[in-house]
């Protein structure tokens, strides 16, 4: 989870600004959380405390309106009987981490997944996208191997993993579908040598810069663990209630492993 929150702040400047290298700070002027912490941090708190997605969606929608949600979020999170609207958004990749670490295995990871989508995104694509970035963030809890997360990966939801970040990168512009942002994400991570470098590998594809780095960092936090200075700035910019309940969330799943350190018993 703070993998993922990571990437979305770091990615966060370049959303609108892309770039295509990795040579870039870390923890640029002006990052800041987004819509993809707002709403990973209102899973987390679903899965601590209940609520149901739909509450707790709309509840930190309102208490952080300005956190750059997509349209026709906002339009469903305005309405007075909010209804699933068909989406295919990467939406419901990019909040979907902390699952990964509230279940114990991936027939209740994939439903839960599927749970926290399909109250905004209930198209086949946008419910594929949470249960494969879901499942990759727990195979990477668990340590598997890189070749059995991208196998199972490919297998399962039918993604194609093959390509490093080199080669997609000239290519690939700004893209908010799952089936756009779920796969190269996965590729950055796949093709990383820790945290930090999953996260410059999704910022410099040039594309929905934060959403990609939300999703590949959450999974490489998971198989990696989060640096203490990561961490660190991450705190730093996350509000007392946003860390509240981050605090709560990973003091109940478990923590996670700082870099380095072992896999907790979770």
């Amino acid at each position: 989870m703070i993998g993922a929150i990571a990437g979305d702040i770091i990615g966060s400047i370049y959303e609108h600004h892309p770039i295509k290298t990795k040579q870039f700070p870390l923890f640029g002027q002006g990052c800041r959380f987004t819509d993809d912490t707002v709403l990973t941090v209102a899973v987390a708190e679903t899965l601590l405390n209940g609520g149901g997605y739909l509450t707790q969606f709309r509840n930190y929608f309102l208490r952080y309106p300005g956190a750059g949600y997509g349209g026709m979020f906002r339009h469903w999170a305005h309405s007075t009987n909010p209804m699933p609207y068909n989406s295919f958004g990467n939406g419901s990749a990019m909040r979907v981490s902390p699952v990964a670490f509230a279940f114990g295995n991936i027939e209740g990871v994939r439903a839960e997944a599927r749970r926290s989508a399909e109250v905004t995104h209930n198209h086949p694509e946008g419910i594929k996208g949470a249960e494969a970035t879901a499942v990759a963030v727990f195979l990477a809890r668990r340590r598997e191997s890189k070749n059995q997360i991208r196998s199972y990966i490919q297998s399962e939801f039918g993604y194609d993993l093959s390509k490093t970040p080199d080669e997609i990168r000239p290519n690939y512009v700004f893209d908010v579908t799952c089936q756009g942002t779920v796969p190269p994400a996965l590729c950055c991570f796949l093709h990383s040598e820790d945290l930090e470098d999953a996260i410059r590998n999704a910022v410099s594809l040039g594309g929905d810069s934060d959403t990609l780095a939300c999703i590949a960092g959450g999974v490489a936090g998971a198989y990696y663990g989060v640096p203490p200075h990561i961490k660190d700035e991450v705190e730093a910019r996350l509000d007392n209630e946003l860390k509240r309940v981050t605090t709560e969330f990973t003091n109940r799943f478990g923590h996670p492993r700082t870099a380095g350190g072992s896999l907790d018993a979770t």
